[in-house]
């Protein structure tokens, strides 16, 4: 066994498998006691299995390490408390938090129901809240703390068929960043993984969607990334970002995939345009098109023709 994490103790969520689950391995590959959380449910989010997060605790322990499973949902705060009190129970401390759990309900926006909206930004966006939200109470009273949420390009970026996921993913960076300046402050970090991996989730996506998106030339950013790596690819960087050697990095978003890390930028001024007052709609319409309305690129080209 490894000790960057020795004598810590991690909540990962969705850790039954994928990003999730090379995440809990390593961690208690590398001393950390970890609690498995993870309700077993499909990629949209119907069902319930309690053995696929004990799965992945039998074999933490049969590789010599520490770990617990838990099946509550996180999409509740009372869900959320009883995950915090699932690590104080069984391990008396609480250190590291991982928000990786996550389901999928794409579909364009025309046709995207409430329900559908709904249910990923419970599980995504509000997840991540009620995770960080109670373990936000420890770690400020103890004055130290590792929070890791996981975001996506599909938010960052853009991508076709997912305004619910995209929305909560970009949700999360921002959420990040703020909790970050909460709790700097008190020795607690808090940082977003964008990871890129073959995922089950990925895999739901069916081709011909894929192929569909291409033909019509909708694309997922001008500048997003197309690389994609494996689940477990992730899992060095998040498990270093949770150490003490990472204390002081706090409110940044990376992309991770493959061998790569990338610190991605925070929104920034590209070009722009000033004058003394009010613009008029007709010095804008004039000025626009020759500065800030140059090249500028369009992820969804018109199919309609002009008229």
């Amino acid at each position: 066994m490894a000790s960057l994490l020795q004598n810590k103790t991690a909540i990962v969520t969705g850790a039954g498998r994928g990003v999730g689950r090379g995440i809990a391995m390593l961690m208690a590959a590398e001393g950390a006691s970890v609690v498995v959380v993870d309700p077993g449910v499909n990629v949209d989010g119907s069902g319930f299995d309690q053995s696929v997060a004990q799965q992945v605790v039998n074999e933490i322990r049969e590789a010599g390490g520490k770990a617990v499973p838990c099946a509550e949902s996180v999409v509740s705060m009372s869900g959320g408390e009883k995950i915090i009190q699932t690590a104080i129970d069984n391990f008396g401390k609480l250190d590291i938090v991982v928000t990786c759990a996550g389901i999928l309900r794409d579909r364009m926006i025309f046709n995207m129901s409430e329900q559908e909206w709904d249910d990923v930004i419970a599980v995504h966006l509000k997840g991540t809240f009620n995770i960080v939200k109670n373990a936000s109470i420890l770690f400020r009273q103890q004055r130290s703390g590792r929070i890791i949420t996981f975001s996506s390009t599909s938010g960052l970026y853009g991508n076709s068929g997912q305004a619910n996921y995209g929305a909560a993913k970009d949700g999360i960076a921002g959420f990040t960043r703020v909790v970050a300046r909460d709790l700097g402050r008190y020795g607690v970090t808090a940082n977003s993984i964008a990871p890129s991996a073959n995922t089950r989730m990925i895999g739901s996506v069916p081709e011909e969607a894929r192929t569909l998106r291409s033909a019509r030339g909708i694309a997922s950013g001008g500048a997003a990334p197309t690389l994609r790596g494996d689940p477990e690819d992730v899992a060095p960087f998040t498990t270093w970002l949770a150490s003490d050697e990472a204390a002081h990095v706090n409110g940044h978003v990376f992309y991770v995939t493959g061998g790569l890390v990338a610190l991605l930028n925070e929104p920034e001024p590209v070009k722009t345009i000033r004058k003394e007052g009010r613009w008029t709609v007709d010095e804008l319409a004039r000025v626009v098109p020759a500065t800030i309305g140059m090249e500028l690129f369009n992820p969804a080209p018109s199919q309609v023709p002009r008229t």
